[in-house]
C-alpha cells in the first residue's frame, strides 16, 4: 500500500548531491529497468513479492531461524512504526544500521524505506573513530543496531537515538512487538535517495554515494536477471555484509526481487561457507576469489554440489582459479567488476559468454569502454582507464571528489583495462593506491593514520603486494623512533594497536622497518619502490 507522504521531508541528500552538471550521463532506456515516477523499493521488493508468492514462501535462514516472506514484512512495518510512530522520523532524514547479516538487520534495512528514510547500512567492524567520520558525513537522526555492536557506535554518536536489536532486552524487537504488522508505505518517488553507500577512497577520507529507489531495483533487473537468472526456488547465500553493496545485491535485492530465499551468515571460513551451501542446499552463492580458491585447497569443492551459480567479484579472478573450480563443481564462475559509485556489478559474462581471465563484457543496459589520459578511446589491446555508463552511476555527496570519478558524462573508475577486438575487457591492475585484499577495500593512508598514532611510530607508508592467497596484502613500511627495537615483537604489537583504531581486516599483514622511507627530489614518497618484493632502499 501507499500512501501521502508526510507533508515535512528532510532535504539533506537533495541538497548535498553533486550539481546536475557534475552527475554522470544515466542511460534509462533498457527495456527491463523502465519504472514508474512514483517507486518505493521496499513496497516493490516486499510487500509486492508477498502478493505474488505468498507470506509462506520462504525468505531468510539462518542456522536457527526461518522467516518467511510474510515474518519479514511484518517485522520491517513494525520497525517503520517504531521509526515514525515512536521517533518521529520524517521521510528523507538518515538512519544509520549496524550490525552483521541477520534477519533482524534485513528488517531494519526495509522498515527505513517502508518510513520513508535513506538506509545507510555499516560493517560491526568498524571501530569508533571510523564511525564518528561516517556520522559526519551522513548525519543520521537515529541509529539501529545489534545488540553485540553498540559500545562502538554509541561513543560515536551521543545524543542520537539508538535502539539495539536481536538480544533477548532490544529496545527495538520490545517496541517492534507492540506495533502492527501493517504499514502504509511512504510514497517516495522514484529519484528519491534510497540509500547512502560508503567507500574507502584513496585519500582515506570515506566517500559517500547516493543511490535512489530505482536504482535498487535498476541492478535486480540488469545483471540480477540477465546474468544470475534467479528463480523463485533458489537459495542464495554468500560471505559479503549488505553494507558493501555486491553483499546488498547478492543477498537481499536479487533474491527478494523474484521471492527465492537468502541463507545469512554472519562470518564464514570458506570451508564454514562451504559446509553451509551443503547443509542447506545452496544455489547461489557471492563471495571473492580468495573463497573459492581456498575451497578448492580445502577439499571442500564436492559440498558445492547443489550450487547452479557462482559470484565473484571484489577483485580480480585468475582463470586457473576459474578453470580448477569448474573441473571440480561443473559450475563457472561469474566474474564481475562493479563498485559502489555504481551499486553493483556492470561487466561481467555468463555460461558459454564465459572467457576465463576476462571479466567479461558489459552487463544489459550499461555501456563501457577504454579511454586515454585526455579521454579518448584508445585502440583495442591498448591498456587505459575503465569509463562506463548505464542507468545508476556516482552521485557523491557534497565531495569534491565528484569531478575527478565522472568526467565527460563517464564513470571513471580507477581501474586500468584492455578491451579486445571481441569487446571482452581484461583486467590490468588499479589506477591508484587503493589495496583490494580478500575482496576488501582498503585505503592505504587510513593504515597509515592507524600506525602513526603509535608513540614509536615517526613515519610510514602503506601499499599492496601481490599475494597468491588474497590477491593483495596490506604492507607497511615504518620508520621508528631512536632506539625502538625493530623486531618481531614490535610487528606484532603495531598490528595490534592498528586493530583496536580502525577495523581489524585492514590490518598490515607485513611490515618492514626502514631507516627513512624513499622519495622524490620533491619529497614524495616513491611507492612504487614499496611494491617491489625486495626493495632497494
Amino acid at each position: 500500500m501507499t500512501a501521502t507522504p508526510s507533508a515535512h521531508v528532510d532535504t539533506f541528500c537533495r541538497d548535498n548531491l553533486p550539481p546536475r552538471a557534475e552527475w554522470p550521463r544515466l542511460v534509462l532506456d533498457h527495456p527491463d529497468a523502465q519504472y514508474p515516477g512514483r517507486l518505493n523499493a521496499a513496497a516493490t521488493l516486499l510487500d509486492d513479492t508477498v502478493a505474488r508468492f505468498g507470506s509462506d514462501q520462504p525468505c531468510l535462514l539462518t542456522a536457527g531461524e526461518r522467516w518467511t516472506y510474510g515474518d519479514l514484512l511484518e517485522r520491517a512495518s513494525q520497525v517503520a512504526h517504531v521509526l515514525t510512530d515512536d521517533l518521529g522520523l520524517v521521510p528523507g532524514q538518515r538512519v544509520l544500521l549496524r550490525g552483521p547479516n541477520n534477519p533482524w538487520l534485513f528488517a531494519c534495512w526495509f522498515g527505513v524505506l517502508k518510513a520513508g528514510g535513506v538506509v545507510v547500512t555499516t560493517m560491526p567492524l568498524l571501530r569508533t573513530g571510523e564511525l564518528t567520520t561516517l556520522m559526519g558525513l551522513t548525519r543520521p537522526t537515529v541509529l539501529l543496531c545489534d545488540h553485540r555492536f553498540v559500545d562502538d557506535l554509541a561513543a560515536a554518536a551521543p545524543g542520537v537515538p539508538l535502539l539495539a536489536f536481536g538480544g533477548a532486552d532490544g529496545d527495538l524487537d520490545r517496541r517492534a512487538a507492540a506495533k502492527g504488522g501493517t504499514f502504509d508505505n511512504v510514497d517516495t518517488a522514484a529519484d528519491d535517495v534510497a540509500m547512502l553507500a560508503t567507500t574507502s577512497g584513496t585519500t582515506g577520507v570515506p566517500k559517500v554515494t547516493a543511490h535512489f529507489h530505482r536504482d535498487v531495483l535498476t541492478i535486480a533487473d540488469t545483471f540480477g536477471k540477465h546474468l544470475v537468472r534467479p528463480v523463485p526456488s533458489d537459495v542464495f547465500t554468500g560471505t559479503p555484509p549488505i553494507a558493501f553493496t555486491f553483499g546488498l545485491g547478492g543477498l537481499l535485492v536479487f533474491p527478494l526481487r523474484v521471492g527465492a530465499a537468502s541463507l545469512l551468515l554472519e562470518k564464514a571460513t570458506p570451508v564454514e561457507l562451504a559446509e553451509a551451501v551443503e547443509r542447506h542446499h545452496v544455489t547461489v552463492v557471492s563471495t571473492a576469489p580468495t573463497a573459492y580458491r581456498a575451497i578448492l585447497r580445502a577439499g571442500a569443492a564436492a559440498k558445492l554440489a547443489s550450487l547452479r551459480c557462482a559470484i565473484s567479484a571484489g577483485e580480480h579472478l585468475p582463470a586457473s582459479v576459474w578453470h580448477d573450480f569448474r573441473a571440480a563443481t561443473g559450475v563457472g564462475i561469474i566474474d564481475g567488476i562493479g563498485s559502489t559509485e555504481m551499486l553493483h556489478i556492470f561487466i561481467a559474462s555468463a555460461g558459454d559468454d564465459i572467457r576465463p581471465g576476462s571479466t567479461g563484457r558489459p552487463v544489459p543496459g550499461y555501456s563501457a569502454r577504454v579511454i586515454g589520459p585526455g579521454g579518448e578511446p584508445v585502440p583495442d589491446g591498448t591498456p587505459g582507464s575503465l569509463a562506463v555508463i548505464g542507468p545508476t552511476g556516482c552521485r557523491y555527496l557534497a565531495d569534491p571528489r565528484q569531478r575527478s570519478y565522472v568526467r565527460d558524462g563517464w564513470n571513471i573508475t580507477g581501474d586500468t583495462y584492455i578491451r579486445d577486438t571481441d569487446g571482452y575487457f581484461w583486467y590490468q591492475g588499479r589506477s591508484d593506491d587503493m589495496i583490494i585484499s580478500s575482496g576488501y577495500n582498503i585505503g592505504a593512508p587510513e593504515v597509515e593514520q592507524a600506525l602513526e598514532q603509535h608513540p614509536d611510530v615517526v613515519e610510514c607508508a602503506v601499499v599492496g603486494r601481490p599475494d597468491a592467497d588474497r590477491g593483495m596484502v596490506v604492507h607497511a613500511v615504518v620508520v621508528l623512533r631512536e632506539g625502538a627495537a625493530a623486531d618481531a615483537a614490535k610487528i606484532a604489537e603495531l598490528q595490534e594497536h592498528t586493530k583496536a583504531l580502525i577495523a581489524p581486516y585492514k590490518y598490515p599483514r607485513s611490515i618492514e622497518f626502514v631507516r627513512a622511507l624513499p622519495r622524490t627530489s620533491t619529497g614524495k614518497v616513491q611507492r612504487f619502490r614499496l611494491r617491489e618484493p625486495t626493495p632497494s632502499r
